[in-house]
């Protein structure tokens, strides 16, 4: 059960993270800046892996999936930080359990991958818990709560992070296979980061450099990124990738109670219950 301990461990570091990127972002700094530093200070953990694994023989076929997942990644960092500066974290977070319910649209396009009787369960129980996030918003009639949900920019941007997810998910199982996932995984950020990098410099032409002068701030988001990472390569290791990742999704109501615990967010006790209808959701698909 020791792949249990650090897929727990994932989502904590995964949920930390968020709680890290809210607190920068209350700062004021840009979200352009946010999500390449995110990326930048991950690669302080990651390139030293390098030294300590065997460089796979890579094709054509690597390149073209990790350069695609990278592209649209780089636009869901923006878009996720975007999120976080927008919106309460126990709002928007539990968004990205749609990415499975996406996934049954865009997995048998890419991959050829079908949903079987859970898997359906499980998005239905997706979309009562999205309900149930705005459920305030009921006297406004039985649409109000999805109304409710739609209105708010920033759950706009996490939808559309969610739905980036469910595309570049399947170009990741691309590269990983044509790799190794510790490979495949550093290089995938070494390209978000050059991606990144002159649209952050153009939205920063002056204050780029706040990369440094508030790296205590910065550097701790990229380190806990890299760590993430590295948790959910080691779980991943030990069984089944389905597994690790039903666990990961528990960072959705670890962020939840989080927005409430150090930003004393309001409607958590609504949000809670539908982060938790969602998880089940995301655990029925993955599992199935």
């Amino acid at each position: 059960m020791v792949w249990l301990l650090f897929s727990l461990l994932t989502a904590l570091s995964k949920s930390f993270g968020d709680v890290l990127s809210k607190r920068i972002l209350l700062k004021q700094i840009d979200e352009y800046l946010v999500a390449f530093s995110s990326y930048f200070f991950s690669l302080f953990i990651l390139l030293p892996l390098f030294f300590f694994i065997e460089i796979p023989a890579v094709n054509g076929t690597f390149w073209g999936a990790v350069i695609v997942s990278a592209l649209l990644n780089s636009l869901a960092s923006i878009l996720y930080i975007k999120a976080l500066k927008s919106s309460d974290m126990s709002l928007v977070l539990p968004l990205l359990a749609f990415t499975p319910l996406f996934l049954l649209i865009t997995s048998p396009l890419i991959l050829g991958e079908f949903p079987k009787l859970f898997g359906l369960i499980g998005v239905i129980l997706i979309v009562v818990g999205s309900y149930l996030l705005n459920i305030k918003e009921r006297y406004n009639g039985f649409w109000g709560p999805i109304k409710a949900l739609f209105n708010d920019q920033g759950s706009r941007f996490m939808l559309a992070v969610a739905f980036i997810f469910s595309i570049s998910s399947n170009f990741d199982k691309i590269y990983v296979r044509n790799s190794s996932a510790i490979f495949g995984w550093t290089i995938h950020a070494i390209l978000v980061v050059i991606i990144l990098l002159p649209i952050a410099l153009h939205r920063n032409r002056k204050n780029f450099f706040l990369i440094f002068t508030k790296a205590k701030a910065l550097a701790p988001l990229g380190i806990m990124e890299g760590l993430t990472g590295l948790l959910q390569m080691v779980a991943i290791s030990m069984t089944l990738v389905s597994y690790v990742i039903s666990v990961k999704r528990t960072s959705l109501v670890l962020s939840t109670l989080w927005g409430y615990l150090f930003f004393h967010e309001k409607n958590v006790k609504e949000r809670f219950f539908g982060a938790v209808v969602m998880v089940m959701g995301v655990l029925l698909i993955t599992l199935a």
